[in-house]
């Protein structure tokens, strides 16, 4: 069966269920392809169902003369919410992303300056990041409801940080991770350094280092947390930033919950400082 002799919005209705990057390659395949490749009607499919909404929210507004135009500019990050959050869709599946900044995100004694800083940093999308001074209790959390998502999506949760030079303290122990939506949670552990994969030999071999009044605690917190299941450490990122996971779910999109996402380091009792938080990412797992 020769295509060209299908019915123009025969042929459109059945792009708008492919996907973007199938509906591109067939505007290649002739003129008249690319003429019902490029419709609206296609284009509206790809793009999330409450983009309306979600462009009342832009901090920069979009210009854009066509769908596929519109698409293409929500793939890249857009600040929303007065510049506390991020918005952008994932290419290839057509799912919704968003970043919480810093500032959209509970950080304990985030305002008192003793412990926190809060400062712009030209490679940060956000107007600010916090960097962390000096604290023995760290503990980050966020929220987010499962209706800003996409539905039938599974997302993990990713906190975005880097290290300062001066960095010190998240060699001894790991952070306790964990996320919970509904009746859902998963819990876990993971190194706010990039030196995790380091041997338990090591990792005695530094407590010995510690300061004596804290060593035998951390060193008896340290084996216990190493006899069980622990995640990574920081890795990098083609954006200059670094991550780790927190946790992963499955949001089906009928349920109005919230995503609670935790980290936090609070059994160690030693200082820790240099930690740069840009924020918290919800992103699908491809």
């Amino acid at each position: 069966m020769n295509l060209d002799h299908l019915p123009g919005d025969c042929f459109a209705h059945i792009l708008s269920f492919t996907s973007p990057g199938d509906a591109c390659r067939c505007s290649l395949v002739s003129w008249s392809f690319r003429t019902m490749a490029d419709l609206d009607s296609v284009w509206e499919k790809f793009l999330p169902s409450d983009h309306a909404e979600i462009l009342s929210r832009l901090v920069c507004p979009i210009t854009y003369s066509s769908n596929k135009e519109l698409f293409i500019r929500l793939c890249s990050p857009n600040l929303i919410d007065g510049g506390k959050k991020m918005f952008s869709i994932e290419k290839s599946t057509r799912k919704k992303c968003y970043m919480l900044s810093a500032r959209d995100v509970s950080i304990t004694w985030a305002c008192n300056p003793l412990y926190w800083t809060w400062r712009p940093l030209v490679e940060s999308r956000f107007a600010e990041v916090a960097e962390l001074r000096t604290i023995w209790w760290l503990e980050i959390c966020g929220t987010m409801n499962t209706q800003m998502l996409s539905p039938n999506t599974v997302y993990g949760a990713y906190l975005i940080a880097k290290l300062a030079d001066r960095a010190y303290g998240f060699d001894s122990l790991p952070s306790e991770v964990s996320l919970e939506v509904g009746n859902f949670k998963s819990q876990g552990t993971v190194y706010l350094s990039t030196r995790h994969d380091q041997s338990r030999k090591q990792a005695a071999a530094a407590a010995d280092l510690e300061h004596e009044h804290f060593s035998k605690r951390i060193r008896a917190l340290r084996w216990r947390v190493l006899e069980g299941d622990h995640g990574g450490g920081l890795c990098e990122r083609k954006d200059g930033w670094m991550e780790v996971e927190i946790g992963s779910f499955y949001n089906e999109g009928c349920a109005n919950n919230d995503v609670k996402m935790s980290l936090k380091e609070v059994k160690g009792a030693h200082l820790k400082g240099g930690l740069i938080v840009e924020g918290i990412e919800i992103r699908p797992k491809i």
